[in-house]
């Protein structure tokens, strides 16, 4: 019971955590734009496309994360549904598979968040 209070406590900070995230602008750092490309062919300094091409890989994964997020705080609440109405001590297997859910939703979140493009 106490592995679940602490999944549940877990998944609320990630949440916490992804919705601070994705209130924040992020930018690229100057070394992102700096970096060298494949082999021994640098990239140029503040080429468009790949500019361009980072905001739209950095904007789509802002986007999985608000939407996993969501989906984190649904299976989050469902689960503290079904823990309210179960007998003490006793978890029925939708409950153990709405955790296991949360769990990979949040460790989803947390590669999503350390990402930077």
């Amino acid at each position: 019971m106490s592995g679940v209070r602490s999944l549940i406590i877990s998944a609320c900070v990630l949440l916490a955590a992804a919705g601070a995230a994705s209130a924040q602008q992020i930018h690229l750092p100057a070394a992102a734009s700096q970096s060298q490309g494949m082999g021994n062919i640098p990239v140029t300094i503040g080429d468009p496309i790949q500019r361009q091409q980072a905001i739209a890989a950095n904007q789509q994964r802002q986007v999985e994360i608000k939407r996993d997020m969501e989906k984190m705080a649904e299976l989050t609440e469902e689960l503290k549904g079904y823990l309210a109405q179960s007998a003490q001590g006793v978890m029925s297997v939708d409950a153990i598979k709405k955790a296991e859910q949360i769990e990979k939703l949040a460790h989803s979140l947390k590669s999503k968040m350390k990402q930077s493009f």
